[in-house]
């Protein structure tokens, strides 16, 4: 296994340590050029772009401007299309899911007294449109929709559309029907990649513009998103899938290599590295790997091959906890495991990371799929400042205020003080003589 990359975190000098913190979007410099003129053609060209780009780079020949939207008809045909067992296991997703997003949501409006007679509060509101990227190159994806439609639904948002890559046929995914229903959601749109993100942001003759873009993508959404934040607001930055598992000495090297490669095999752009200070579980992952890869599909064994051997994966051996630690949070990772039979030990030592899932029966896959909170997620170290998709995520939080005629001469000093102090003579008489004048008339 010479080829997958064994990282001796003390060997590296600073520029090498500072590689393994590197994604495969973090240079956009081609796709950001080449998806301008994409963006331009779709806003200028509308349904007939989609088409040509749907056909040019998707493959779906026999794609029509009539066909861009789905049809319930498509819709019905989907629930016939996909087996029962994946049927009921969407709808058992999807009920975690709504489970965990109703409770995350907040009351629709909240006032305090904040002083005798002087109230304040937030009120929210849903979006009035959004758009959910559900992506398809690498395969097919329903549980994107439902990560991304049940908080969209949860939070009351009235015109919701996924937009997803078409097929070569120019049909649209089953499996991604039929969670789009059962989620709550009817319209989907046969559009993917660059041009879709232009679509939701400028509208088509048969695409509907749209306020907000959520989802993860390719470095052609990521660049379509950055060019059109001007236009639509894009949403959290959810590029290539990337994960970070951290194994102490008390779990099997095997264990964690059975969870390295769960979003190493997304892509040949994923990112995925095993962190330990444990050589013992290190060599025990390196050994088992060729075992974990013949019992996979072949080309999700060669897309994990490819991140694992490429810049952007392997194994990490660190010096110490600290150490582990430390690179954790210097990465800030989308997914993290925290693999010991002890998690709540290195809960407070972690940071930054978007989603943290502790202990051996919590792989990144029951994250992904069943247990609720949301796995569409931050990437490229936006975990900093970011967090996972959530209902707060498609509403707009208003602030409320109210002063009654108690409450009013003690805020209106203040407001008076700092007014006169910062020189603002029209904010200082709306609180001075000149309005008690109006209040007592």
């Amino acid at each position: 296994m010479s080829d997958v990359n064994f990282k001796v975190l003390a060997e590296l000098d600073a520029a090498e340590r500072q590689a393994l913190y590197r994604r495969s979007e973090a240079d956009l410099s081609f796709f950001l050029e080449k998806a301008g003129p994409i963006i331009e053609a779709v806003k200028s060209e509308g349904d007939a772009a989609l088409v040509r780009f749907g056909t040019q780079f998707d493959g779906a020949e026999g794609l029509s401007a009539a066909g861009l939207k789905a049809t319930e008809a498509e819709f019905d045909a989907a629930f016939d299309a996909v087996d029962p067992e994946v049927i009921g296991a969407i709808r058992a997703g999807i009920a975690n899911i709504r489970s965990f997003h109703e409770e995350q949501a907040p009351e629709a409006m909240w006032l305090k007294e904040i002083r005798p007679g002087a109230y304040a509060g937030d009120r929210f509101l849903p979006i009035g449109s959004v758009a959910l990227y559900v992506p398809r190159g690498k395969g097919a994806f329903p549980s994107v929709v439902m990560m991304t439609a049940v908080p969209a639904v949860v939070a009351g948002v009235p015109e919701i559309a996924i937009f997803t890559p078409p097929a070569p046929g120019g049909g649209a995914d089953a499996a991604t029907l039929v969670a789009a229903r059962l989620a709550g959601v009817e319209t989907v749109y046969k559009v993917g990649g660059a041009q879709a993100v232009a679509a939701a942001a400028h509208g088509t003759e048969t695409v509907k513009r749209c306020r907000k873009i959520v989802g993860p993508g390719s470095p052609w959404v990521v660049a379509a998103k950055r060019l059109l934040s001007g236009v639509i607001d894009p949403g959290l930055p959810a590029g290539p899938s990337e994960a970070l598992i951290f194994a102490d000495e008390t779990v099997h090297g095997g264990l964690a290599a059975l969870d390295l490669l769960i979003e190493a095999e997304h892509g040949p752009d994923s990112s995925a590295w095993l962190v330990t200070h444990s050589r013992r579980v290190a060599e025990e992952a390196l050994a088992a790997l060729p075992g974990h890869w013949a019992a996979m599909a072949p080309q999700r064994a060669e897309f994990s091959r490819r991140v694992l051997s490429g810049p952007a994966g392997g194994i990490v051996l660190t010096g110490s906890l600290q150490e582990s630690y430390d690179f954790v949070n210097g990465y800030a990772p989308e997914h993290l495991e925290l693999l010991s039979t002890q998690p709540f030990e290195h809960l407070g030592e972690i940071t930054e990371a978007a989603e943290i899932l502790m202990g051996p029966h919590t792989p990144v896959a029951i994250g992904n799929f069943a247990l609720g909170p949301n796995a569409v997620l931050p990437t490229s170290g936006g975990a900093r400042s970011w967090g996972p998709l959530s209902v707060s995520d498609f509403l707009r939080r208003s602030s409320v205020g109210y002063v009654t005629a108690k409450g009013y001469p003690e805020l209106a000093r203040t407001a008076r003080i700092l007014a006169d102090y910062e020189g603002f003579s029209s904010h200082a008489n709306a609180v001075g003589p000149m309005r008690d004048g109006y209040l007592k008339g």
